[in-house]
């Protein structure tokens, strides 16, 4: 996942949940996140633009401690 803001990403489908790893090392869960805005997210040229533009400040989130497991 190419992205100068954005290291990976990992959609649950089951639970709804999308979890983003920024190139910072934060990482955060974002909640009741439909298929198609996750399907979007990893086909999107920006990855950035569109979390920024689609799913930051719409999605409940929770933010992880700890590296990605």
């Amino acid at each position: 996942m190419p992205s100068t803001a954005i290291r990976a990403a990992a959609y649950r489908a089951a639970q709804r949940e999308l979890e983003i790893v920024f190139t910072s090392g934060r990482r955060y869960v974002y909640r009741d996140v439909p298929p198609r805005v996750a399907e979007a997210l990893r086909a999107a040229p920006s990855k950035g633009r569109y979390f920024n533009a689609r799913i930051r400040d719409r999605y409940a989130f929770t933010e992880l401690a700890g590296d990605p497991a």
